[in-house]
This record gives structure tokens, C-alpha cells and sequence, in this order.
């Protein structure tokens, strides 16, 4: 008999327990259900702000996730330039995230995006050659095909790189001027990059001397000047090619190697001085373009 009656309490009190569970569970959708603006086509409850909340915290993980898989093995600053793009990429899937949580509340967006297709349109023309500077940059510093330092050659122009970022690459050029470069200019354009695989570079300066010099002479005091320079590489030697037969002179061409492509037009100015010192030592002349013009006269008869 107490037995029975020892069930017959606890039966009781898992009822009421029950009951406090449900009655906390019907609390708890009121709550969520609890409308904060209602009209005839909005409803925004409680549970929807909730929802936005908890979905905004969900994508705002997945983004630093993933930007930390892009970035583990790029150089410290690489790192700093997917900053921008990431802010952008979390701002626009905030925004998609909102927009989908308010349509799935009943929030009417037909009729908004409709009015704003033309300035969609606009916009879209507007950013088109942004994205494109956008991905060429991440292309860029992903197969690392460009780096700080590198000298490159952009519309006859030689500059150093010292910054790259997302849409645009800045060089400094020989005369101290900066150079903007927009990004997709690198993968639709043909770029010479003097540095890509190694820093040494050959550079030539073409001389003439005039008909009847000693030849040997010219070659022999040329490779001096070039072994006398410091800029100028002893390994890989300096040569001199006898390029041609030209019309007022004989044509060579003097080759060496350097390290410092930069500073290319000031080498070759104090080679220049060198050899033009070298040559008036030994007699050697520069000849410059001559032309005989020879004038004819016409007599009139009346």
C-alpha cells in the first residue's frame, strides 16, 4: 500500500514538472514570438533580431576561418593586404544575411529592388574594373609572380615596385616619381620585370668610331673602361661585339653585367665619360653623321 501510494506521488510530481516544462517552453515562444513591428506586409519579432544576431557571429567565424587558410603561408605582409578584401567580402555577406532573414519574415523586397535596378546597373559598370583590380592583386600575391624590390618596365617607364596592395601596385621611377600601376595591368598587358629570376641584369652601351681606327684598340680599351667600373660585374666578363658597318662609322656594342639595374643611366654615364676620356688619349675619334649635299642650277630661257 505505501508502495503504491510512493508511485502514485512521484507519477504526480513528474506531471507538474512536466507542466513547469511546457509552460516554460510556451513562455519562451511567446517571448521569441513577440512582435516588435507589425504592419501588413512587416512582421519583425524577436526571434528574427535573434536570428540575425546568431547568423551575423555564424559568418563572421567562417570568414576569419577562411582567411586564415589563405593567408597561413603568405610573407608577413601579404597578410595585411586581404584586410581590405575580407572587410568587404563580411560587409557584403552581412548584408545578404539580412536581406534573407527579412524576406523570410515577410518583409516585402520586390518593390526596393526594383526601384534600384537602374543603380544596380550603374554600380555594377562602376565596379567592374575594381573587382578586376581586386582579383589580379590576390592572383599577384598568391603566385607571388611579382614582389617588393622587383625593377620593372610598365609603358617605357622603369621603376622599383616598394608596394603592392589589392587594386593598384605604386613603383618609384628612375627620376623619383611615383608610378601607379591598376593591377589588372599585369595580367592583360605584357610586363617586363627585370629582377624575376635574379638580379642580374646585362646592359649595353653602342659606340661608333670612325673608319680606319685599330680595331683591337677599340675592343681592348672598351673592355678596360667596363673592368674599371665597381657597378660593373668581373664574373660574368664584359665583351664587346662589333655590330656593324655603318654609314658614317664603325659600330660596337659593349656588354656587361650589373646588379644594380636601377641605377643603369648612371653606370653608363660614367662609362661614357671613361671612354670618351680613353679615346682622345689614343686618338681614337667619334665621328658624328656627315652628308654631302650638292646643289644644281637651272638657267631659264626667255
Amino acid at each position: 500500500m505505501e508502495k503504491s501510494l510512493h508511485i502514485k506521488n512521484c507519477l504526480s510530481g513528474l506531471n507538474i514538472n512536466m507542466n513547469q516544462i511546457k509552460d516554460s517552453i510556451d513562455g519562451i515562444k511567446f517571448f521569441l514570438n513577440y512582435s516588435i513591428y507589425d504592419s501588413e506586409s512587416v512582421s519583425i519579432t524577436i526571434k528574427t533580431i535573434l536570428t540575425v544576431i546568431i547568423v551575423l557571429v555564424i559568418v563572421t567565424y567562417i570568414l576569419k576561418f577562411i582567411h586564415k587558410l589563405v593567408t597561413t603561408k603568405l610573407p608577413t605582409e601579404d597578410k595585411n593586404k586581404f584586410e581590405s578584401i575580407f572587410g568587404f567580402l563580411k560587409y557584403l555577406f552581412y548584408i545578404l544575411a539580412v536581406v534573407t532573414i527579412l524576406h523570410a519574415s515577410g518583409v516585402n523586397l520586390t518593390v526596393l529592388l526594383t526601384a534600384s535596378a537602374a543603380l544596380f546597373v550603374g554600380l555594377g559598370f562602376a565596379l567592374q574594373y575594381l573587382f578586376q583590380d581586386i582579383i589580379s592583386g590576390i592572383l599577384i600575391i598568391l603566385d607571388q609572380s611579382l614582389h617588393v624590390g622587383d625593377i620593372i618596365e610598365v609603358e617605357g617607364k622603369v621603376g622599383r615596385v616598394f608596394e603592392i596592395r589589392l587594386r593598384t601596385t605604386r613603383a618609384l621611377t628612375r627620376d623619383d616619381k611615383v608610378i601607379v600601376i591598376p593591377n589588372h595591368i599585369f595580367l592583360t598587358n605584357s610586363i617586363y620585370n627585370y629582377t624575376q629570376n635574379h638580379k642580374t641584369t646585362r646592359e649595353c652601351i653602342n659606340i661608333g668610331v670612325a673608319y680606319g681606327s685599330d680595331v683591337d684598340l677599340v675592343m681592348q680599351l672598351l673592355k678596360e673602361v667596363a673592368l674599371s667600373q665597381a657597378e660593373v660585374l668581373k664574373k660574368p666578363k664584359p665583351f664587346v661585339l662589333f655590330d656593324d658597318f655603318g654609314d658614317s662609322a664603325l659600330l660596337f656594342s659593349l656588354n656587361f653585367f650589373t646588379n644594380d639595374s636601377y641605377a643603369d643611366p648612371v653606370i653608363k654615364s660614367n662609362m661614357r665619360y671613361e671612354i670618351n676620356a680613353k679615346f682622345k688619349e689614343h686618338g681614337i675619334s667619334i665621328p658624328f653623321p656627315q652628308r654631302d649635299v650638292r646643289l644644281f642650277s637651272q638657267g631659264f630661257q626667255e
